[in-house]
């Protein structure tokens, strides 16, 4: 990851980013905000980076109101978890990511590097060289792909069988990429051929390879535990040596749906199937009482509860 770039596209500014002793704030996305160690020179790679997950929440490109309580340690501890589980913790092929140890020894004393004020929400990480490839993975037919599913026949351009209904898995995952947007502007679904323009082959077919390999291991993996890992999306850089490394967040509540795997075998609509651990509850309330103009209501003290409760339960159901 570097100082100048996470997987959010647009800076927020409603609210000014914590002052962290030894910590230099660069940048804020949606959801995490961005520090460097504060005796970076300006311009200089930095030593390593600062990721703090906030508890905003956001929704159709708005950061909404009020946040959802502690959604930022939720999402942290998640991606951790992840982390553990894909390096090697399940006992399966180590994925590189981009965690640095965040204790450091003082005599005979682990100290932690990680500033008080936010402690159990930020991560400790490399800079990478991140390639500008947002990789989607699709194992179920849902949200954005049903639609074009309903009227091309398609998901992302990729031709599927007739006769597939909202929430169908699908005959193969599905690698869907998309391309990250300048700042302030909204990412672009693209082709696998577009991916191999923009990155060169040799990267493109590792992004997807690395991806699809991701999703087929967490996907077994939340099967394991009750739960269906719909659909998700990873970010990848390089580090100094050239080793292609997991970035950003992974597999959480923000960047992944999660449903109940017995509702969705004993449902019979498309609601019951469905019944998700992210903020599927929050998507829906907004299409319900906002129609996309204008800034979006505030969200009602039941429609947080919900989604904070769901947040922790996906924890609690993977890591028991």
């Amino acid at each position: 990851m570097r100082a100048r770039r996470t997987r959010d596209n647009e800076r927020v500014t409603s609210a000014p980013p914590l002052e962290l002793p030894g910590w230099r704030h660069t940048y804020s996305g949606k959801v995490r905000d961005l520090y460097v160690p504060a005796d970076t020179a300006e311009g200089a790679p930095p030593a390593h980076l600062l990721v703090v997950a906030s508890d905003r929440v956001s929704a159709f490109d708005h950061v909404l109101s009020p946040g959802i309580p502690d959604k930022g340690v939720l999402l942290t501890t998640l991606s951790l978890w992840w982390f553990d589980q894909l390096a090697g913790g399940d006992g399966g092929r180590s994925i590189p990511n981009h965690l640095v140890p965040d204790h450091a020894l003082a005599g005979d004393d682990a100290v932690t590097l990680i500033p008080d004020a936010v402690q159990g929400r930020a991560m400790l990480v490399r800079s990478l060289d991140m390639q500008p490839i947002e990789c989607v993975v699709r194992g179920y037919l849902t949200g954005s792909g049903w639609a074009e599913y309903r009227a091309e026949g398609t998901v992302c351009g990729i031709p599927l069988p007739e006769g597939l209904h909202d929430g169908d898995r699908l005959p193969e995952p599905l690698y869907t990429p998309a391309f990250k947007a300048p700042m302030g502007e909204h990412d672009e679904n693209i082709t696998f051929e577009r991916s191999v323009e923009i990155v060169g082959a040799e990267t493109a077919a590792a992004l997807r390879d690395l991806s699809l390999a991701i999703y087929r291991r967490a996907s077994a993996t939340a099967e394991a535990h009750g739960l269906i890992l719909a659909d998700t999306k990873f970010e990848f850089g390089f580090d100094a040596d050239g080793v292609l490394t997991l970035a950003d967040e992974v597999l959480t509540s923000d960047s992944s749906r999660y449903w109940d795997a017995d509702a969705w075998r004993t449902g019979t609509t498309p609601a019951e199937r469905m019944a998700s651990f992210d903020k599927q509850i929050v998507r829906n309330w907004l299409a319900e009482n906002w129609d996309k103009q204008g800034e979006p209501p505030a969200l009602p003290d039941e429609i947080v509860e919900r989604t904070r409760d769901r947040y922790a339960e996906l924890l609690r159901l993977l890591t028991a």
